[in-house]
This record gives structure tokens, C-alpha cells and sequence, in this order.
């Protein structure tokens, strides 16, 4: 019996086999959960990648600066599943003109773009499910270490600062209703997001030189492994709680 029999999961994010999403969503029903999927934008794409999970999963719309979306999220989801066990956060973007060296120069209008999608969409994607958590559960978000000033990742860096604060104020507000929270760091991977970030190589080229584990730029599977056991019942105490998933570069200096 896997890890999150007879759980129910929403996973956003999946774009392709290669994001962290598609792993935790195969992971997720390897271990017996019942997996929902949103996506934004071409949903055809999204819907042909939920083929290749070893289960049918039903993709739904999710613009989470879309009000309405959020809004109707719970009923939509609850047309597929009688409740929620789990919710994976992996929504992250920002334009280009906050990204690759700009950042004194970045707009505000830019800025707020990567902040409601990157950070205040955590906040919001936990609210529009918590009508279906009702017997508690966990929320796991995809984080970036935001300790430190990284090359190139500018405003996203501060996104990923504020997501990781708002980390422990849903952890705070949650917890009255036994709803666990914590984000999942990952170290830098082959993803459409990584893709998307100018001077991404440079990332490419140290992190595994300088994690202790060494670092695989192409697996997913050791962040997909710690979200599933975030929201399995082996945490059943750990909230507020950033989990560092990066070889161990978080932990060495210089």
C-alpha cells in the first residue's frame, strides 16, 4: 500500500513530463492518491502530457489572476473528487524584464506581475480549497532558496523571498484547521521554467560542483519524492517548514 492510498491531490503546474509537477503527480498516484491536474493556457498540451501518467487525470483551468478561476476552483475540482487531501503549488512567473540582470530597472507594473503570480497565488490557491479540505491536510509549494541574492534570478528571488514568508503565515492560519504547509526547495533543473530565466547556464554550470550530494539537473524525481512526503501521514507534526531538496548547497559557504 503506497504512501497516500486513497488520498486526493490537486497538483498545478504541469506543463510538461520534465516539470517537477508531472513527477509529483506520477509519484503522487504511484502511491495510490486520486490526482487532479489545472493548467493555464494551452490546456490541450497539458491534457495530451496527462496521458503519459500511469492513471486518467481530468485537467481543469486555473489563471490564478483569474478571480472567477479561484473562485469556482472548489465546485470544479469537486465535479472529480469528494474532497482534498493535498495541494501542490508549483506556479511561478515572471516577464522577462525582471529576470537576467535588470533588476534596478525592472517596472513596478513587472514586479507586481511576478509577486501576485509567483507568491500571492500560493495564499490564493490554498484559500480556493480549503471548502474541500475539510478533514485537514497539507499544501506543499515549489520554492527557490531565497536566502541569498542568486545571479540573473532577480524579482523572482524576491518572489520567492515572500512566498517562502507566506509559508509560515499559512502555516500560522492553517493550522486551526489541521491543514499542513511547507515548501519544497529544489535545486536548479532542465524545466520550462528554468528555460524561461536568461543566464540560467550559470546555475547549470556550478550546482552540482558545489553540492555535496552532487546535483542532476534532469531528475525530478528527489523533489517529487519530498512533496509526496509532505502530504503523506509521515509529517504529521511539520508545518512552516521550507525542505531543502538541492544536494546540499543551501547548507556550504562560498
Amino acid at each position: 500500500m503506497g504512501i497516500l492510498e486513497g488520498k486526493r491531490i490537486l497538483v498545478t503546474g504541469v506543463l510538461t513530463d520534465a516539470s517537477i509537477a508531472f513527477s509529483v503527480a506520477k509519484l503522487a498516484q504511484e502511491e495510490g492518491a486520486t490526482v487532479v491536474l489545472t493548467g493555464f493556457g494551452r490546456l490541450s498540451l497539458v491534457e495530451r502530457i496527462a496521458k503519459r501518467l500511469p492513471a486518467p487525470a481530468p485537467v481543469l483551468e486555473l489563471d490564478v489572476q483569474n478571480n472567477e478561476h479561484l473562485d469556482t476552483l472548489a465546485a470544479r475540482v469537486g465535479e472529480h473528487v469528494d474532497g482534498l487531501d493535498g495541494v501542490v503549488h508549483s506556479i511561478g512567473f515572471a516577464p522577462q524584464t525582471a529576470l537576467g540582470g535588470n533588476f534596478l530597472n525592472t517596472s513596478w507594473e513587472d514586479v507586481a506581475t511576478a509577486l501576485q503570480v509567483s507568491t500571492f497565488s500560493y495564499k490564493s490557491l490554498a484559500v480556493a480549497c480549503l471548502p474541500l479540505m475539510k478533514e485537514g491536510g497539507a499544501v506543499v509549494g515549489l520554492d527557490f532558496d531565497a536566502s541569498k541574492a542568486w545571479p540573473v534570478y532577480d524579482w523572482m528571488g524576491v518572489a520567492k523571498a515572500g512566498l517562502e514568508s507566506c509559508n509560515r503565515y499559512l502555516a500560522r492560519d492553517l493550522g486551526k484547521h489541521n491543514i499542513r504547509v511547507n515548501l519544497v526547495a529544489a535545486g536548479p533543473l532542465r524545466t520550462m521554467a528554468a528555460k524561461s530565466i536568461p543566464g540560467f547556464k550559470e546555475f547549470e554550470d556550478s550546482w552540482p560542483e558545489k553540492a555535496p550530494l552532487g546535483w542532476d539537473l534532469s531528475d525530478t524525481g528527489p523533489a517529487a519524492r519530498a512533496c509526496v512526503a509532505l502530504m503523506s501521514g509521515w509529517f504529521p507534526a511539520t508545518t512552516g517548514e521550507i525542505v531543502h531538496v538541492d544536494g546540499g548547497v543551501h547548507a556550504i559557504g562560498g
